[in-house]
């Protein structure tokens, strides 16, 4: 067999590897990517061996691992696998940043325009000051929201634009994390935000189990 072709063969250790790290996307981890769809089926068994599933859009380009249900297949006779991807609770300020994005990216689909969603650092914190509470520190409250555009980028929900710190693009994963149904319920839940603002500063809708992109 020539070297070209053994360079060509799938590689099963690089696609669990890059899954492993965070989530694969068809754009930045283009060898690992390849790799996934040509393995599908292995690594769908091989992670299910430590209690994940893999999760592949092909249309959108990325994939990611998650955990298996705890009431999901489990055998009696064992005990249960320890959790290896942790839920996160995210505050008030930050669930609020994450679906006011998704309905950007809602209505940036429905206008049939490119495939990526860029915002500036400005657009972010005008579209998220709308709903928090009157400050009479304008600086104070624009260091806060910088805070949780920093938090959504750890998530990996948003992506920093190299040559451009100032400008994001929002990564289409958030389309797995909340779903149209939870969109078509928008408005009501933007009543609930508005009472979590004098009230629990958690927010028990949206949960994360994303990690940053490796």
């Amino acid at each position: 067999m020539s070297s070209a072709a053994t360079v060509a063969e799938p590689d099963l250790a690089l696609a669990v590897t890059q899954l492993m790290k965070g989530v694969t996307y068809r754009d930045t981890h283009e060898k690992a990517w390849r790799h996934l769809l040509a393995l599908q089926a292995q690594v769908r068994d091989y992670v299910a061996v430590l209690g994940l599933i893999v999760i592949i859009d092909e249309a959108e380009g990325y994939a990611f691992l998650r955990q298996r249900p705890d009431d999901e297949d489990v055998d009696a006779e064992r005990p249960p696998l320890p959790r290896l991807i942790a839920r996160r609770s995210l505050s008030f300020p930050v669930s609020l940043l994450l679906a006011l994005l998704r309905k950007k990216l809602a209505e940036f689909d429905a206008s049939d325009a490119d495939s990526r969603l860029m915002l500036s650092r400005d657009q972010v914190v005008d579209m998220v000051r709308l709903f928090l509470p009157a400050s009479t520190n304008e600086a104070r409250l624009v260091d806060q929201i910088d805070s949780y555009i920093v938090k959504v980028v750890e998530l990996g929900f948003l992506r920093r634009v190299n040559g451009a710190p100032a400008l994001f693009e929002v990564r289409r994963i958030l389309k797995a994390f909340i779903d149209g149904q939870w969109l078509a319920d928008f408005d009501q839940r933007l009543a609930q935000y508005a009472a979590l603002v004098t009230g629990n500063e958690t927010d028990p809708v949206v949960k994360s189990t994303a990690a940053a992109d490796g």
